[in-house]
């Protein structure tokens, strides 16, 4: 990886010079290391990144929250999925960028960015929700029922160990979709975050500002993903984790 990020500067780096683009349009690595060094004396890069990472744990909370919720009611009952899967379909099909215009006007300030960071993690942690619970083997569901376990110990004791890693594998995906949701609501209506600070930055043809929110939120969402990652290690110890076809890659 360290090779692979070196290898990447140095032709960003060799594109500048031989293209000789000016700072505006494609500025060279030094000159973006040097718009984080002021960002961060100034203090703007760490307030503007505590807003977003604020907001993205909220939503993530906030989706993940209802999806579990729904998600396992939806899997125990198969006539409610029949009533309400075309619904949560349908909502798929809009652009979460569409509508978040609607929730900055209807939830103004923080509210509406961790609601449209909500929506965005809800639909993936919801299908993972579902799946995981019905993957649990009929013969185990027998065994509980011979015990005479009641709903809750086969929720805790058989459900909830058997679905966590197809859950983890979603909160994954949800992780790093938490991080375009924040970004997207900052972009539509904000005063504050990196989706607001990219904005100046276009604003200002200041393109290396551009690039260190970019590169922060890169960041973030990698500590993010790899965050659920280790904990669904240390979570699933007794068992072998699906490998991840992501970081394989």
């Amino acid at each position: 990886m360290i090779v692979s990020l070196a290898l990447a500067l140095a032709l960003w780096s060799l594109l500048v010079r031989l293209g000789g683009f000016p700072a505006y349009f494609l500025p060279s690595p030094g000159q973006v290391w040097t718009r984080l060094l002021q960002a961060l004396a100034d203090g703007s890069l760490l307030r503007h990144t505590g807003v977003t990472l604020g907001e993205v744990l909220a939503g993530l909370a906030l989706g993940a929250g209802a999806a579990t919720a729904l998600g396992y009611a939806l899997a125990k009952s198969l006539p409610l999925e029949r009533l309400l899967s075309p619904f949560i379909v349908a909502s798929q099909a809009v652009p979460v960028v569409a509508i978040a215009p609607l929730l900055i006007i209807w939830f103004p300030g923080l509210l509406s960015k961790v609601f449209i960071c909500a929506l965005i993690v809800f639909f993936p942690v919801l299908v993972n929700t579902v799946v995981g619970i019905r993957s649990v083997p009929e013969e185990l569901r027998d065994l509980m029922r011979s015990l005479q376990a009641s709903r809750w110990q086969t929720l805790v004791h058989l459900e909830l160990p058997s679905a966590l890693p197809v859950f983890l594998g979603g909160m994954r995906i949800g992780a790093t979709l938490a991080v375009i949701g924040a970004v997207v609501g900052e972009f539509v209506g904000s005063d504050r975050g990196l989706g607001f600070l990219i904005n100046v930055g276009r604003g200002q043809y200041d393109t290396a500002l551009v690039f260190v929110a970019v590169f922060t939120l890169v960041a973030l969402a990698l500590t993010l993903y790899g965050s659920v990652s280790w904990l669904e290690t240390r979570m699933l110890t007794w068992g072998q984790r699906p490998e991840d076809p992501i970081m394989k890659g």
